[in-house]
């Protein structure tokens, strides 16, 4: 078995088109269908379906693949290695990250560009944990910057805990206010992030509180949601960190939220395999060295 029958394959499944796959390869299409049966025929079975287009993989095709990414990948975490050990850190790095970090994923990539300039960053964002981690576990992303949840494929780092906050235009609230309510937030009108955007212990909260909040705008887009609450017309609800890195409270309130006090945990994740590539170990050492630091510093 060779492991470019492996990249041929693993790029079929991807791309699910021959020609593309081909190009993505730079080998010609009958190469890489000639590399693809031959793989198929070591392992005794068909791995996709054909017609006279791309038809899908079969049932064994798609339990092979994971293994076969897995090679792939652990070829590339090879070759990365070396180029390391020649010429320092290089390569690509592909991060997601869920909307309530990113803002402070600015901060652990500015120390990570800075200690490794030859490597070429591609984030991923306004995903949610469930998206990051299926592409982790899919070997389409390296790392993540999310909420934990179980997944035996994926280890979780803790970077920090995100207190949530109640964002308001300077004139909604009291000058000398320092905290509110999660039910004297529920009156306000309110600009929200999507369900799927790590919003579940805002929701309990208010639930607990025995409010529901006057939620008049959900967007999907952490700017928007910012340019909404500066027209003086909305307020929000947002965990703290994510706002104080932004820099964007000039000219805004943020009160702690309290009856309760809710915290979250965001955590670095990749994963569990090991060794872990060169890439990933220095964005686990940059994540953890800037969150500490600010951690001490708040």
């Amino acid at each position: 078995m060779l492991l470019r029958q492996l990249e041929y394959f693993v790029a079929v499944a991807h791309e699910r088109h021959f020609a593309r796959a081909a190009e993505v390869c730079g080998v010609s299409q009958p190469t890489l269908s000639d590399g693809v049966r031959k793989l198929e025929q070591e392992l005794g079975m068909p791995l996709i379906r054909r017609g006279h287009t791309f038809q899908g993989l079969t049932p064994e095709g798609s339990r092979l693949v994971v293994w076969a990414q897995r090679m792939v990948d652990d070829r590339r975490a090879l070759h990365d290695a070396a180029a390391v050990l020649r010429s320092g850190l290089s390569g690509t790095l592909r991060v997601g990250v869920v909307p309530a970090a990113t803002t402070t994923v600015a901060r652990v990539l500015d120390r990570f560009c800075a200690e490794h300039p030859l490597v070429e960053v591609h984030i991923e964002s306004m995903l949610s944990t469930n998206d990051i981690i299926q592409q982790i576990s899919n070997y389409d992303l390296d790392a993540g910057i999310c909420y934990p949840v179980g997944n035996e494929l994926v280890r979780y780092r803790p970077l920090y805990d995100e207190t949530w906050a109640f964002l308001a235009p300077q004139h909604m609230v009291d000058e000398a206010a320092e905290s509110i309510t999660w039910a004297q937030a529920a009156s306000y009108p309110l600009v929200m992030l999507g369900p799927t955007h790590g919003l579940t212990p805002m929701v309990g909260a208010f639930e607990a509180s025995g409010v529901t909040p006057h939620i008049t705008i959900r967007t999907d887009s952490v700017a928007s949601l910012f340019g909404f609450v500066n027209t003086g017309r909305w307020a929000s609800v947002v965990p703290d960190r994510w706002v104080l890195d932004s820099g964007q409270v000039t000219d805004l309130a943020l009160l702690e939220l309290v009856e309760p006090v809710v915290q979250t945990r965001i955590v670095l994740a990749h994963r569990s395999a090991e060794p872990m590539s060169p890439v990933v170990e220095a964005l686990v050492e940059s994540a953890v060295t800037v969150c500490s630091s600010a951690a001490g510093a708040r």
